[in-house]
């Protein structure tokens, strides 16, 4: 399994690029930020620097989408960086929420989503496409390696993943709604005569490391992260007023939300988000990973065992550095492979 930690770009940038060299030096593979880009700082310039300052990681957004950037734009702007560092860029990409609604917009349409991923791959990897009537190519552009990856949760979006996406985003831990959501876009991908194992499936949330026999450190941790029930609150809100309550997705990702009053998005992404009173224990237990590193473990080998290639770690919370340290001695040795130097 590999591991990724997911950053906002809160200023000022150096903290963001000295988190994300402190995640390469615990074994994290990839650094992904917020694309959300009046709430933060604009990521594709940090990008650049995480880059300059690291030796492996790969960078990208956690999610970019096709409003607010011209699918050019962003195709020359992983190019560019694949050129200067190597080929470590992938494109995580939705339909759009924060970035998009902030400015009173709308998500985009799933066409829109699937002809954007189209442009954005092919001019990625340095192929032509057609694009408004022209076929158009970077003349510069040799040898660029780009996967997108798609961030869904809506039946059809799932089915466009499975037909469509280089990887499979999930921003939720829970066990059951994993395992059933991968199914789906695995059993997409096999209708569509892809082979369901060309897909990296990568599961997002919260992580955060503490003492959870300690009945203050549990409420603690439980309202450092919260703020992640309401975000997926958001999208969940999405399905239901498409499909209503039942039949097309789990009843254990609908029924939360029927206390969601509204949303504030200046608290998006933010600890002491205060529009997710809604938000139950139960459900910050079954969305996100907390407690001891063994309680992380049991967790992500169950996550693994469903099929689960990447973990990538939200770390919108007091206990950034300590987090990342557990899980760089003790949590990601666990789940990875090991070798004997004689055998």
């Amino acid at each position: 399994m590999e591991f990724g930690a997911v950053l906002q770009t809160n200023p000022p940038a150096s903290r963001t690029v000295h988190l994300a060299k402190l995640a390469e030096q615990y074994g994290f593979s990839h650094v992904w930020t917020f694309d959300s880009h009046l709430l933060w700082q604009e990521p594709y310039v940090i990008y650049s620097q995480i880059l300059a300052e690291t030796r492996k990681v790969k960078v990208g957004p956690f999610v970019t989408n096709p409003a607010t950037r011209d699918w050019t734009v962003t195709a020359s702007v992983f190019a560019t960086l694949n050129e200067m560092y190597g080929n470590r860029t992938v494109v995580g990409i939705g339909r759009g929420d924060s970035a998009v609604r902030v400015t009173n917009g709308k998500p985009t349409t799933l066409k829109e989503l699937r002809e954007s991923i189209h442009v954005i791959r092919e001019l990625g990897n340095s192929r032509e496409v057609e694009y408004n009537g022209s076929t158009l190519r970077f003349p510069w552009s040799v040898g660029s390696e780009l996967e997108v990856w798609v961030a869904a949760y809506g039946p059809l979006a799932l089915k466009l993943t499975g037909e469509v996406g280089d990887g499979f985003i999930l921003q939720l831990a829970d066990i059951d709604i994993a395992k059933w959501m991968i199914a789906t876009v695995r059993d997409a991908a096999e209708k569509a005569g892809r082979d369901p194992d060309s897909i990296t499936f990568c599961v997002a949330a919260p992580m955060y490391i503490g003492d959870s026999s300690d009945p203050a450190m549990l409420a603690h941790m439980r309202d450092q992260c919260r703020w992640f029930g309401g975000m997926v609150g958001n999208h969940v809100a999405d399905i239901v007023a498409k499909y209503g309550t039942s039949g097309a997705v789990p009843q254990a990702l609908t029924d939360y939300i029927a206390g969601r009053e509204g949303y504030d998005y200046n608290s998006h992404g933010k600890t002491g988000n205060d529009h997710v009173d809604f938000v139950p224990d139960e459900i910050v237990d079954r969305f996100c990973i907390i407690g001891t590193a063994e309680e992380h473990i049991r967790k992500l080998e169950e996550l693994k065992a469903i099929g689960v290639d990447q973990f990538a770690g939200y770390l919108q919370h007091d206990n950034k550095e300590e987090t990342l340290r557990v899980y760089g001695e003790t949590v990601i040795p666990a789940l990875s492979d090991r070798y004997v130097a004689k055998s």
